[in-house]
């Protein structure tokens, strides 16, 4: 169980294992989607009044907030699960931690009475769920071969869609927000129970933990471009098309109802994600399994990147609900290729066994800064300079650079 905690996977996982991890990031997108969705907003509207802040610049603080804990809290917990020494292995402490903490951290925000109770729960989700994600995307370079990556990335991926999906469903059908809540808490343990209590982690042997220094442990973080260029494209690409997504995704409540008028913009919010859900769980797994089999990447994240950005740009010209409903189908393709192959792109490019858990907390920055430079972006275009028809021009022109940087990775195919 040492050794293969650190050597280089070969055996293929099987069908089960790839379902249970799946779940479990269900369960963590659920806990993350839900209150982003639909219940922060909520809570913005209700909260703003008495602020002097809109519902949109209060709803940005709070997410920018939380985003800003997240940069910091996944790959620090994903190097503590790298020297994790536990007999139940290095990854599963921290699932099972980062689950619970994160369904109290859910109840707390309901029963939130104004604005600092707000960010201060949402702060403390975005910590404890992401000790349970970094430890989950561990487990995929820790478990899974690389020419398997593309596959497993893809049900990953496809999780990730669902756990929107379900995190938005359970919100709105809930009936309020405390029970919204609730429910997203209640998902989120349950959710990583069968990975947790079903499959045996890989343990982490005292011999095979490098001695502590605080010193070396901070300094590890910083993983020099000039040294390891292409996990350095490979984590801007990802930054920039994940920023564009995020300027997409960060108003459509608000966008829905005071630029569409849409007669109940909460369902049109959950009709688009149905929408496309449905056309990412198209193309999430096909597309990695395709990537798997003729052993290329870039071609697949470079493609879905600029389709993405023809999306993006096709919602600032055309901003009707017909609109929105088609640039949802497209986006839903592109994404489900980017989101599956990219991820397997990553796994490709870190630099070392011992450090999986931290270096991939790394690229998961890559997730989280755009939520923190989403808002910063996007407030003062909405409000000042142009609003919506703006943002989404500029969300589409970043994504386009995403999308082309992917050609400087030179290590992989």
């Amino acid at each position: 169980m040492t050794v293969g905690a650190l050597a280089e996977p070969v055996d293929r996982v099987g069908r089960g294992w790839t379902a249970a991890l799946s779940l479990a990031n269900v369960a963590i997108w659920v806990g993350w989607y839900g209150p982003l969705q639909i219940l922060l907003a909520r809570q913005a509207e209700d909260f703003a009044p008495g602020t002097g802040m809109s519902k949109e610049t209060l709803l940005a603080w709070v997410t920018g907030a939380g985003a800003a804990v997240s940069l910091a809290a996944n790959p620090f917990f994903g190097a503590l699960s790298d020297r994790t020494t536990a007999r139940w292995g290095r990854r599963t402490p921290w699932i099972v931690a980062g689950a619970a903490g994160g369904a109290l951290s859910l109840l707390l925000l309901a029963g939130a009475g104004g604005l600092w109770a707000m960010a201060v729960g949402w702060c403390l989700v975005q910590l404890t769920l992401n000790a349970a994600f970094a430890a989950v995307t561990a487990a995929v370079p820790d478990r899974v071969p690389r020419l398997q990556r593309g596959a497993v990335g893809g049900w990953l991926g496809a999780a990730q869609i669902l756990g929107a999906v379900a995190g938005t469903g359970l919100a709105t059908a809930a009936g309020g927000i405390a029970a919204g809540y609730a429910a997203c808490a209640v998902f989120a343990v349950a959710g990583v129970l069968p990975y947790v209590l079903r499959y045996r982690d890989l343990r982490l042997g005292f011999a095979d933990r490098p001695a502590w220094s605080a010193k070396a442990f901070l300094s590890g973080f910083w993983l020099s471009p000039r040294r390891h260029p292409d996990f350095a494209w490979a984590w801007l690409t990802r930054f920039l098309i994940n920023l564009s997504n995020a300027l997409v995704l960060l108003y459509l409540l608000y966008y829905l109802r005071d630029r569409l008028h849409h007669d109940d913009p909460e369902q049109g919010v959950l009709i688009l994600t149905a929408v496309d859900s449905v056309a990412l769980l198209a193309t999430v797994v096909v597309g990695g399994v395709r990537s798997d089999r003729v052993g290329r990447r870039k071609p697949f994240v470079m493609w879905s990147g600029v389709l993405m950005a023809a999306a993006t740009a096709l919602l600032a010209a055309w901003q009707t609900w017909a609109g929105a409903i088609v640039v949802a189908a497209l986006l839903g393709v592109a994404l489900g290729v980017f989101m599956s192959v990219d991820f397997a792109l990553m796994t490709d490019v870190l630099p070392k066994a011992l450090d999986r858990g931290k270096d991939l907390g790394v690229i998961n920055v890559a997730n989280a800064l755009p939520q923190v430079a989403a808002p910063a972006l996007a407030a003062p275009i909405v409000t000042y300079l142009g609003g919506y028809r703006v943002l989404y021009a500029v969300a589409a022109v970043i994504g386009l650079a995403g999308a082309v940087l992917v050609g400087r990775i030179r290590g992989v195919d």
